[in-house]
């Protein structure tokens, strides 16, 4: 295993301890043994992470740091499978915008990683290519959909990674891995090149070993993106300006409804003592209230599965992806196309998105989740008024067992309750961990105002280093 922060590289090259091929090939080399049991890269290119060493500028950000990417974000001339068998051939033509982005700071770009199937999943169960597994437990899942990226960054074969959060998907692993999980502001982060599961909530952002490497990543793929008509023109600022700083005096929500709904009680010492500490560094902790915490689960679902069902529709045999051998008509190609090519949970989405956008059920789901919507989002709004930032679980127990029989979809679900209110509201947050004993890993969320990234870093690396 290979260990370290970006800081910790990025001097270890500036003062020549190591050069950017040695990296590559010591990351490789961490790569090859333990991969087999994380199963958290479904494909790397060794022979072209070393021809980007060669060309390394450690004058730039990120000059000669490997970052991993998730599978469904793309690189020019590698796979990006999406964990599909609909994709299993597929050959990506072009970079996504934050790919561009991490190669201009000078990034190396590093594998592909495990992912729950089209993003859709909470556990790294729903990979057509196998589960990705913990590092702190091989047993146990990693959290999904960015199961890879997380898993590979707490097992040290990634310095950091790219994942994507579409209802916590990147949070969620981060909390059950022990690393650290931003989502930033919808709109921060270009979504070209990012396939998409629902486009109203989907957001790329780093899984990284610390709070420092968060802010370092976020620096080189946020900005305005003139191929996506959703990104904002919210000014760039250096998301690390703040760190260190004292958070003396800032106002901490704590909802009463996140400590209300069966929390392990593992989950609940970790909240606790992240209260304590918080206290402790001077910030003031009250409670708050955000009243349709209870409805964000029923209304996500329905509003991204109704956007999957449209996205996924592109996925037909005709143009690109997977094509039935079987014969028949249009109608055929259509049906044995995405029979064989779609896993289970994504039928099941494609199928549950569908039926709430269809004739007479329109209004009686798909636009009342939308109503939902728009009151979660004023609940926070609500709370912002009041508080800085808002503090709770990032998820409701530690990590579950691999194919857990006595879990249900639904009981999958909601292992996403705490997080999907920042999607639906496209507000900034992040994980962190926070053990309060031995045992499985287990993060703290922290949410702030949209667009507040910069201030949301400074508690969170306060709380961090507290911890430490």
């Amino acid at each position: 295993m290979l260990f370290g922060s970006i800081s910790h590289w990025k001097r270890q090259l500036a003062e020549g301890a190591v050069t950017p091929a040695e990296l590559v090939e010591s990351l490789s080399a961490a790569m090859e043994r333990e991969n087999p049991a994380l199963n958290a890269y479904l494909s790397w290119n060794r022979d072209a992470a070393l021809r980007q060493a060669a060309q390394a500028d450690l004058t730039k950000p990120l000059g000669g740091i490997p970052i991993a990417v998730k599978d469904n974000i793309c690189i020019a001339g590698a796979p990006t499978r999406c964990a599909s068998r609909m994709l299993e051939n597929f050959v990506s033509p072009y970079d996504a915008t934050a790919v561009e982005k991490l190669r201009a700071a000078g990034a190396i770009l590093f594998g592909r990683t495990n992912m729950d199937e089209f993003a859709m999943g909470s556990a790294g169960e729903n990979s057509a290519f196998g589960p990705t597994r913990n590092p702190a437990d091989t047993e146990r899942v990693p959290g999904g959909s960015s199961s890879g990226s997380a898993a590979a960054v707490a097992g040290g074969i990634a310095v950091a990674a790219l994942g994507s959060d579409t209802g916590g998907s990147i949070r969620q692993p981060a909390s059950h891995c022990g690393i650290v999980g931003m989502k930033p502001t919808y709109g921060r982060v270009s979504r070209y090149g990012l396939v998409a599961f629902a486009s109203s909530l989907d957001q790329i952002g780093p899984l990284t070993q610390n709070v420092e490497d968060a802010a370092l990543v976020l620096n080189a793929i946020c900005g305005h993106d003139a191929k996506d008509s959703t990104s904002s023109t919210q000014p760039t600022e250096d998301f690390s300006s703040q760190l260190g700083h004292d958070i003396k005096g800032a106002r901490i929500g704590l909802p009463k409804e996140y400590l209300s709904l069966g929390n392990d009680a593992a989950v609940t010492a970790a909240v606790d003592r992240a209260v304590k500490t918080l206290t402790d560094l001077g910030a003031e902790v009250e409670e708050i209230s955000l009243p349709h915490a209870e409805a964000v689960v029923a209304s996500y679902y329905i509003i991204a599965c109704a956007e999957a069902s449209s996205n996924l529709s592109r996925f037909d045999g005709v143009r690109y992806g997977h094509r039935t051998e079987i014969p028949g008509g249009l109608d055929e190609l259509y049906s044995h196309t995405r029979a064989e090519g779609f896993g289970d949970e994504v039928k099941r989405r494609v199928i549950l998105g569908t039926y709430v956008l269809s004739s007479g059920f329109y209004d009686a789901y798909y636009a009342r989740a939308q109503k939902v919507r728009a009151l979660v989002a004023k609940d926070f709004s609500d709370a912002f008024g009041k508080v800085d930032f808002i503090l709770g679980p990032t998820t409701p127990t530690p990590a579950p067992k691999l194919f857990d029989a006595d879990l249900t979809p639904l009981q999958t679900y909601l292992a996403d309750i705490y997080t999907i209110p920042a999607n639906l509201a496209g507000l900034p947050g992040i994980s962190v961990p926070c053990q309060a004993s031995e045992g499985l890993p287990t993060g703290v969320q922290l949410l702030a105002p949209h667009f507040r990234e910069t201030a949301l870093l400074s508690v969170a690396h306060a709380l961090e280093q507290a911890l430490r």
